[in-house]
């Protein structure tokens, strides 16, 4: 579980993709490689999206909002948490940004206009 918490600490800077170990799934048994893919969305710390189709990422979500640590990551943001048939785990922040850091952004990077007029 610690891996995927900091792989969602990670996301909020760029996507993380872990490649997990394909001989693990087959030797677990549990589907056919379709069988696999998934994509689990977390809203405000609670699925968003249906999973009901894929008992793996149903595993994933429960185990996911049980764990203490994970509830105060994901609380209040949004993630998107998937799985490939290259049995690549992919974790997205996907929390749109607020006005107030879009305004902060604005005003920390001059234009163009502004960084040529400057005082050197």
């Amino acid at each position: 579980m610690p891996f995927i918490n900091i792989h969602l600490k990670k996301s909020a800077v760029e996507d993380q993709v872990l490649t997990l170990n394909r001989v693990d799934f087959e030797r677990a048994g549990t589907g056919r490689k379709a069988g696999y893919k998934f994509t689990i969305q977390l809203t405000n710390g609670r699925v968003s999206n249906v999973i009901s189709g894929s008992p793996l990422a149903m595993n994933l979500a429960a185990v996911l909002l049980e764990d203490e640590n994970t509830k105060k990551i994901i609380k209040d943001k949004m993630y998107e948490i998937s799985l490939s048939t290259r049995f690549q785990l992919t974790t997205k922040n996907i929390t749109p940004a607020s006005e107030d850091d879009e305004e902060d952004t604005k005003e920390e990077v001059p234009s163009e206009e502004e960084a040529e007029t400057a005082p050197h």
